[in-house]
């Protein structure tokens, strides 16, 4: 079990604050944060609390995953390890990738 939870589901007029007070009545919250579009600067819908303990996490799961917060039902469960991104292109290499009129 990790104590890092993924959080989902949030409303775009949540804040980093609104998820600290929101987990902090099942223990000690060491880190909220909430991701954000990189071209809009706007919240994306989910972030990430990590608790101080790994029971702590289980009472904030068990707490919080379907609750509404801003009108929006949560999804709160244990974070997985972000996989690892293969390739990096659009599978086309070369320049442009047009046809030849040759």
């Amino acid at each position: 079990m990790s104590n890092k939870l993924f959080v989902g589901n949030l409303s775009f007029n949540t804040t980093e604050n609104d998820l600290q007070d929101a987990f902090a009545a099942f223990g000690t919250v060491t880190e909220a944060n909430l991701m954000m579009d990189r071209s809009t600067n706007r919240p994306r819908g989910f972030g990430f609390v990590t608790m101080s303990t790994d029971e702590e996490a289980q009472k904030a799961i068990a707490g919080l995953n379907g609750k509404a917060i801003d009108g929006r039902s949560l999804t709160v469960n244990v974070a997985r390890p972000r996989e690892e991104r293969t390739g990096g292109g659009g599978g086309r290499g070369g320049y442009g990738g047009g046809r030849s009129r040759y």
